[in-house]
C-alpha cells in the first residue's frame, strides 16, 4: 500500500502542473484566435450573395469534392449549416473569393442556406490547398509523417502555405514580420526586390552574392557576380514599368559603336537624349525608378516584410499598370491584409459579445438584481479565499477541490435561506 503511494507520489510529480490562471489566460487566447480568424466572417448567412468577398474565412470539402474532382470553396456559415458532418480543410483566409457551396461542383449537394447559385464562379482562384496539400512538398498539415517541428507561413500573393525550411530562406528568428513573399511569387514579381533592398525585414546585401542589380549611369542592368569575380551585364526588361523600358532603350543608342549612315542619325539621337530627358522628369515621381536607381540584390528565395510596408509601394500610373497586369493590385490596398481582416474580427465580436450576468440581470425586477449581485460577490470572495489556500501552500488545486468547494458553498446558500425568518402582516 505504502510502495503504491510512493508511486502515486512521484507520478503526481511528474505531471505538469496547470493553474487556474493558465487555463483561463489559454481558453482566452484561443477565444481572440478564433474572434481573429472567424469574427470577421458571418456565421449564419452564406457569403453568396455578397459576391467576391474582399477577405474571408474559407473551407474546403474532401467529402463533397475530394482530390480529382474539381477544387471549391465554401464560407463559415456553410461549413456549419451544410457540411457539419463532413471532413473538412481548414483554408484560413482568403482574397476575393465567392462560395461556391452547392454549385455545380457540387453533385450530390444543394446549399441549405443559398441554393439559388450561378453554376462555377469564374472569379476564384483555387490551388492544392483546396484539396488539403501545401508547400512546395505538397503535403498536408499537420503532417504525420513529417517529424521535423515547422512553422507553416502563409504567402500574401499566392496565398499558400509554406514551412519554414523549404522558403529558401529562414524566418526571422523573433518572428518580427508582418508578411511574406514567396520564392515563386518573388520571381514573378521581381520588382520587389528594388523595395526589399530597403524595407525587408531580412535586407540582402551583396555580400550575400545572388543576382546584383544597378541601373546608376546606365539604364537598367542586370549584374551577375561569377564566382571568380567577374560580372556579366544585361539590359533588364521584366517586370519595369513602361517609362523604365524606354529609357533603356535610348541609353543603349548612346553607347552603340555603329557608324551613323545617315546625315540625319546625329540630329536623331539629339531628339532622343531630349525625350528621354524630359520622360525621365516627367516619371521623376516614380518610387520604383528611384529604388532602381541604387544596387539591389535578386535571389531566389522568400522574402520577410514589417508592418506597413505595402503603403511604400509607389503607385504612380505605370506602376498601378504593372500591378495590373500581375494581378498584384491589392498590394495596395491597405484593407486587404490578414491583420486588417483580424482587427475587423476582433472589434465585431467585441461589439457583438454580451455579458451573460447584464444579460440575466436586465431581465430582473431591481430587488432580484440585488439579490443576484450579492450572491455573485459572496461566490466571488469564497472562491477567492478558497484558492488563496492553496496558492499559500503551493498545493496543486484538484477536480475534486472545486467539487467540494462548491458542495461547502451550497450547504452554506441552504443553511442562510432556512434560517430566515418571514413575517406575515
Amino acid at each position: 500500500m505504502a510502495g503504491a503511494e510512493e508511486a502515486a507520489g512521484r507520478q503526481s510529480e511528474l505531471e505538469p502542473v496547470v493553474s487556474l490562471v493558465d487555463v483561463l489566460e489559454e481558453d482566452e487566447e484561443l477565444e481572440n484566435e478564433a474572434c481573429a480568424v472567424l469574427g470577421g466572417s458571418d456565421s449564419e448567412k452564406c457569403s453568396y450573395s455578397q459576391g467576391s468577398v474582399k477577405r474571408q474565412a474559407l473551407y474546403a470539402c474532401s467529402t463533397c469534392t475530394p482530390e480529382g474532382e474539381e477544387p471549391a470553396g465554401i464560407c463559415l456559415a456553410c461549413s456549419y449549416e451544410c457540411h457539419g458532418s463532413h471532413k473538412l480543410f481548414e483554408l484560413y483566409t482568403k482574397r476575393n473569393f465567392r462560395c461556391d457551396c452547392g454549385n455545380s461542383k457540387f453533385k450530390n449537394l444543394e446549399c441549405k442556406l443559398f441554393p439559388d447559385k450561378a453554376k462555377i464562379n469564374s472569379g476564384n482562384k483555387y490551388n492544392d490547398n483546396f484539396f488539403g496539400l501545401y508547400c512546395v512538398c505538397k503535403r498536408p498539415y499537420p503532417d504525420p509523417e513529417d517529424e521535423i517541428p515547422d512553422e507553416m507561413i502563409q504567402c500574401v500573393v499566392c496565398e499558400d502555405w509554406f514551412h519554414g525550411r523549404h522558403l529558401g530562406a529562414i524566418p526571422p528568428e523573433s518572428g518580427d514580420f508582418q508578411e511574406m513573399v514567396c520564392q515563386a511569387c518573388m520571381k514573378r514579381c521581381s520588382f520587389l526586390w528594388a523595395y526589399a533592398a530597403q524595407l525587408a525585414v531580412t535586407r540582402v546585401t551583396a555580400e550575400d552574392g545572388g543576382l546584383v542589380l544597378n541601373t546608376d549611369g546606365a539604364g537598367d542592368q542586370e549584374v551577375l557576380k561569377t564566382e571568380n569575380g567577374a560580372h556579366h551585364d544585361n539590359a533588364l526588361q521584366e517586370d519595369v514599368p513602361e517609362h523604365g523600358k524606354a529609357i533603356v532603350k535610348e541609353v543603349k543608342a548612346e553607347q552603340t559603336n555603329e557608324p551613323c549612315t545617315s546625315s540625319s542619325s546625329e540630329s536623331d539621337l539629339q531628339k532622343a537624349f531630349q525625350n528621354q530627358h524630359l520622360n525621365t522628369e516627367s516619371h521623376s515621381d516614380c518610387k520604383l525608378q528611384e529604388l532602381k536607381a541604387k544596387q539591389f540584390i535578386k535571389k531566389d528565395t522568400a522574402t520577410y516584410w514589417p508592418l506597413n510596408w505595402r503603403s511604400k509601394l509607389c503607385t504612380c500610373e505605370d506602376c498601378m499598370k504593372m500591378y495590373g497586369d500581375l494581378d498584384v493590385l491589392f498590394l495596395t490596398d491597405e484593407y486587404d491584409t490578414v491583420l486588417a481582416y483580424e482587427n475587423k474580427g476582433k472589434v465585431d465580436q467585441a461589439t457583438d459579445r454580451r455579458d451573460p450576468l447584464m444579460d440575466t440581470l436586465n431581465s430582473m425586477n431591481r430587488v432580484q438584481q440585488v439579490e443576484l449581485i450579492c450572491e455573485y460577490n459572496d461566490l466571488k470572495t469564497e472562491l477567492k479565499d478558497y484558492l488563496k489556500r492553496f496558492a499559500d501552500e503551493g498545493t496543486v488545486v484538484k477536480r475534486e477541490d472545486i467539487q467540494q468547494f462548491f458542495e461547502e458553498f451550497q450547504s452554506k446558500k441552504r443553511r442562510r435561506v432556512d434560517g430566515m425568518q418571514y413575517y406575515c402582516s
